[in-house]
């Protein structure tokens, strides 16, 4: 009995795809169980007063993630992908019982350690592997499936564990969530994926002698990358604080953390798509530019209830704009050979930015306050998407709109 003949293309693959979509949703909601709540639990339960001891789960995350993104896209190959993915799954399963049974805030700390290996290696085989059967044609609506998914399942459970919190303990609230999401996840990669390394082989036999510029396409993507994940650490452990300083319950700062990644999952569903047809650049430059309006707005606002949720819409936006069409731009840029390990490099860097942003917006409030934080951190995203342009001019990339193996500018088409 011979195998079926490997094709490459979401029609040909759907099925396998669409379970990856389906399981990269459950890889965000491990996330989107924290952001709404976690930060209050470290100033309630444990009475923490720090912003920078609070926000120190969010370093324990974003140094597991990103070391864990560099290191997957090296065994990703040796390894295989599915073999990766079933361990993420696996190490998702102490996260719950160290939250449940922390006697004291560092325990909750390393459970993010776990929780952000967990991340680096689930979802980075989710979106390896989901580029792998799309082929080039559709490579940024893959993605944006995929990161629509993933985000779509952050704000799921953002939103609904901000509402439970209103009547059940925030720790328990997490915990619970988080080992029913766990048990399931790895069960259904145990079970049902299928490694896709024939793709992989398959692709590659039809990419010869082309010359691709990598290293200006990942410096330009990983910086805007790196400055994404530092706003979005902010969004994530800075900004539940500072609306509850300014009176915010429960539920309204669980409506505004879900409000964020909700616009971000479902505009994914359409830059990602877009970026096949306009191009990488201009979606990079404006999205970055988004963002940092977002966060003028919350400053300005001051805290109030009605601004929060229209910048948070905003900073979702530009975050769909950016995310799936920079990994996009990455894999444009390399053979299929190289795609594992080129995206984990950019990964890398791009989950560094929740360490640099968690240390930021930690001491820079402690120090300054959370108000001149934020409009910092909006300047910064504003100069790195005009740092994309100059990099792009500088570097000569040639372009060609022919065909995905004649872009190796890898951001405009």
């Amino acid at each position: 009995m011979t195998s079926a003949p490997v094709r490459l293309g979401l029609r040909a693959n759907a099925a396998q795809f669409s379970l990856l979509v389906g399981l990269n949703a459950l890889v965000g909601a491990m996330v989107g169980l924290e952001r709404s709540v976690l930060p209050l639990v470290g100033e309630r339960d444990f009475h923490l007063a720090s912003n920078a001891a609070i926000l120190a789960f969010v370093v324990a995350f974003g140094a597991a993630k990103a070391v864990t993104n560099l290191i997957a896209g090296v065994l990703a190959d040796r390894a295989g992908r599915k073999r990766l993915l079933v361990l993420g799954w696996a190490l998702a399963v102490p996260v719950p019982l160290l939250i449940a049974f922390a006697p004291a805030w560092w325990m909750v700390v390393v459970a993010n350690l776990f929780l952000g290996v967990n991340q680096g290696l689930a979802w980075s085989m989710t979106v390896v592997m989901k580029i792998d059967l799309a082929g080039p044609a559709r490579r940024g609506l893959a993605l944006g499936l995929n990161e629509s998914a993933g985000y779509l399942g952050v704000a799921a459970t953002a939103f609904a564990s901000g509402a439970v919190a209103s009547v059940v303990a925030p720790r328990t609230v997490v915990w619970v969530g988080a080992l029913a999401v766990a048990v399931v996840g790895t069960f259904v990669a145990i079970v049902f994926v299928r490694d896709t390394a024939g793709h992989v082989a398959h692709e590659q036999q039809s990419v010869v002698g082309h010359d691709r510029p990598r290293n200006p396409v990942l410096v330009a993507c990983s910086q805007a990358g790196l400055v994404n994940n530092l706003n979005d650490a902010l969004a994530w452990g800075l900004a539940p604080l500072y609306l509850a300083a300014h009176g915010a319950s429960a539920g309204e700062i669980g409506l505004v953390a879900a409000v964020y990644p909700a616009v971000w999952g479902v505009g994914q569903l359409a830059t990602g798509w877009l970026s096949d047809l306009t191009g990488r650049t201009p979606l990079i430059v404006l999205g970055m530019l988004v963002q940092a309006g977002a966060l003028g707005l919350l400053v300005a606002g001051g805290g109030a209830f009605s601004p929060a949720v229209m910048a948070a819409a905003l900073l979702g936006l530009g975050t769909a704009l950016v995310y799936p069409t920079l990994i996009a731009a990455v894999s444009d840029a390399v053979d299929p050979r190289d795609r594992a390990r080129s995206v984990g490099i950019y990964r890398f860097w791009r989950d560094v930015g929740f360490v640099a942003g968690a240390l930021a917006a930690g001491f820079g409030a402690d120090a300054l306050g959370s108000g001149p934080t934020i409009a910092a951190v909006a300047g910064l995203t504003a100069a790195s998407g005009l740092a994309v342009v100059a990099m792009y001019r500088s570097s000569r990339w040639p372009l060609s709109p022919t065909s995905p193996w004649t872009m190796p500018s890898g951001l405009v088409r």
